[in-house]
Parts: C-alpha cells; sequence; structure tokens
C-alpha cells in the first residue's frame, strides 16, 4: 500500500449537515447555514450565460470580481485574495504559517474545520475553551507565546452564534503581537444587528497583523457555487495568492458574485425577512422554556449536553435536519417560516417530553 501522513489515521473527516426526511415525506435541512432562498433572477441570468464559457479556463486573477470586491469594501486591489469558499481562503492561510513548531489559536468549540485544517498543515491547534457560550479573550491572549503564527477570532462564532463587541475586541488585537496574524473570520457578517459587534474592515486598516474572511456562500445565497474571500494589508494578501491552486475560483462563480454585488440591495431585504425570523424563533424557544445564547448569525444555539444526539434524532423523525455536537449541543439554522414552524413544534414536543420524563 501506499504510504501516507501519519496525521490521517487520526484526524477524522469534515462532516457537512444533511438532509433527512420523515415518514410522511417532510424534509427542512437546517443544518448548514443555507440561505432558504433560491438565487436571484438576476443572477440566474448572468450564470447562464457564463455557462457559454465555460469551455475556456476561469481568469486566474478574478480581476472583475477582486475589483468588485475592493469597490465594494472601498479597500485596495492588492488587499483581496479570493478562494472557493471562506473555508478554502482559511486553508490558504494555514500554509502560509504551516511549518515545524508553528501555532495557532482558537476558541473552542468555534468554526469546526480549523482543528482539521491545522493538521493538515501541520500546525499544533492551542483551543481556548469558551467562556459560557463567547469567546474568552483574555484566555486567547495568554495562550499566545513565541511559537504562535496565526489567532483566528470567529465573529459571530460558529456554532454558538455570539457575538464580540468592540471594546473587548479592540483590548484583544491590542495585547496581539504583531508578528502575529490575526484572522476575523466574518462568514455572517451580514446577519450582525448588534451596532456594538464591530465589522473587522473597520479595524485592519490600521493594523498590518489583521485580516477579515468574508464568504458568499450564507447571505449571498451562492453556496452551491463556492466563492470566499480575505481583505488584509498587501503582503497577507500576497501571501495567500502565492498558495492558491490555479484556477481555483470557477467562471460560474465569478460572475455569480458580482452578479450579486450588483443586486446587493435586493439580497439584504432577503437577510432582513431572515434576521426577522431568527428573532420570531429565538423568543419561541425561549417561551418554551429553552436557553437560547443571543444570536448575531443565521442560526440559533441550544446547549443540550447529553441530550443533543436525542434532541437531534428528535427533529429528524420531523423531517428537520439540525447539526448536532454530541455532548454539547445543536446548531439550527434559520430557514422559511414554514421549516422554522416544523423545528419549533419538534423543540416543543422534545420539551413536553423531557418534562414528562
Amino acid at each position: 500500500m501506499p504510504r501516507f501522513r501519519a496525521i490521517l489515521d487520526t484526524m477524522p473527516a469534515y462532516k457537512p449537515g444533511k438532509a433527512v426526511t420523515s415518514p410522511d415525506g417532510r424534509s427542512y435541512k437546517l443544518s448548514s447555514n443555507e440561505s432558504p432562498y433560491d438565487p436571484l433572477p438576476s443572477v440566474v441570468e448572468a450564470i447562464a450565460e457564463g455557462a457559454g464559457q465555460v469551455n475556456r479556463y476561469p481568469d486566474p486573477a478574478a480581476v472583475k470580481l477582486t475589483e468588485a470586491i475592493a469597490e465594494r469594501h472601498g479597500v485596495p486591489f492588492g488587499h483581496v485574495a479570493l478562494g472557493p469558499g471562506s473555508v478554502t481562503v482559511a486553508q490558504e492561510l494555514f500554509a502560509t504559517v504551516g511549518e515545524p513548531g508553528a501555532e495557532v489559536v482558537y476558541a473552542w468549540r468555534s468554526f469546526e474545520a480549523y482543528p482539521l485544517l491545522a493538521d493538515l498543515a501541520g500546525v499544533r491547534s492551542v483551543r481556548v475553551p469558551l467562556k459560557g457560550e463567547d469567546h474568552d479573550l483574555d484566555a486567547m491572549a495568554e495562550a499566545i507565546t513565541g511559537r504562535t503564527r496565526m489567532v483566528f477570532v470567529c465573529n459571530p462564532n460558529n456554532p454558538t452564534s455570539t457575538a464580540i463587541r468592540t471594546r473587548q475586541l479592540v483590548a484583544f488585537l491590542d495585547r496581539v503581537p504583531e508578528d502575529v496574524l490575526v484572522v476575523l473570520d466574518e462568514a455572517y457578517r451580514e446577519y450582525v444587528r448588534d451596532a456594538d459587534v464591530p465589522d473587522g474592515l473597520t479595524l485592519y486598516r490600521d493594523r498590518p497583523n489583521v485580516c477579515v474572511l468574508r464568504t458568499f456562500s450564507k447571505a449571498y445565497g451562492l453556496a452551491g457555487l463556492r466563492v470566499g474571500y480575505l481583505i488584509g494589508h498587501e503582503p497577507v494578501a500576497a501571501a495567500v495568492r502565492k498558495v492558491i491552486v490555479p484556477f481555483a475560483v470557477n467562471h460560474l462563480a465569478q460572475v455569480a458574485a458580482i452578479a450579486s454585488l450588483e443586486a446587493e440591495a435586493e439580497l439584504m431585504e432577503r437577510v432582513e425577512t431572515v434576521v426577522k425570523e431568527r428573532s420570531r424563533v429565538r423568543e419561541a424557544l425561549i417561551a418554551q422554556g429553552w436557553e437560547v445564547p443571543p444570536t448575531e448569525a443565521n442560526f440559533v444555539w441550544l446547549r443540550l449536553g447529553e441530550r443533543t444526539m436525542d434532541f437531534a434524532a428528535a427533529c429528524a423523525a420531523s423531517g428537520v435536519a439540525v447539526r448536532p455536537f454530541a455532548g454539547e449541543g445543536a446548531r439550527v439554522s434559520i430557514g422559511a417560516p414554514e421549516e422554522n414552524d416544523a423545528f419549533l413544534e419538534a423543540a416543543q414536543r422534545f420539551m413536553a417530553g423531557s418534562a414528562s420524563g
């Protein structure tokens, strides 16, 4: 047999959110934080037109999309680096710092891809336990050593939905050494409504060691095409561009992302609908007796402990797929009203059954 890296023997594969179907045929996928809406007609039209050029390689530098992102955020062209989804941009960042002895600090639990990416890059993970459902930024700062090359801050945090406020984040950034890269992973930024949750793009501008990750998969509804990007100072963006696989962002993804930016106002109306549903779902869960932390993302989090897998199974029996983390809790995406109602009904039945049991 061929010999592979030893780390592969101990590294679990990434588990994507799955779909389930109830006995009566209902199937609501609230396990992957996707947009519940179909692509906008203008975006579909751009994709259809772009399909006529798929015999050609995509622009490897994605110049038009990079220009559109730079213009949208008011940043220099050279501060933008792209990848097929923000998780792949994160992988590229790990590749830029990965070498023997290097360490990367992040909260835990946070985005579940971080440990996998660290292992693949040969980097040692330093996982700092959450304080309740929030990042413990003081403990994370104390975990930084001379071996630390990078720190990930997921804001809002996936899966616990909580967000860091400006004062706390600025104080943390002030404690991080200038030669340690801080990655503000903001995949859910468009859903933030708390004015005291900072936009990372306002913080990176005078901090050369800070960069921001964003994605078109969530609010922009392009999860199936995979487009993510980094905004950081030129040395950071240039390092990422050096390690990206050529032609990584395909042609259809590029044209769809450009069309989505052009239709951003219409897309943000959909985001606002999701935010309103988020409030409705959280308030209904609290009324049922659940403890639900404040959420600034497009999902809610239930700390269930040992009941987690039973809860996920109960939801699946009702045709509702949630994202369980065994022994910890469940993350539930906000879907269309019908999907959310089905979840709330399942949660209510589970709560009633637990009370009677």
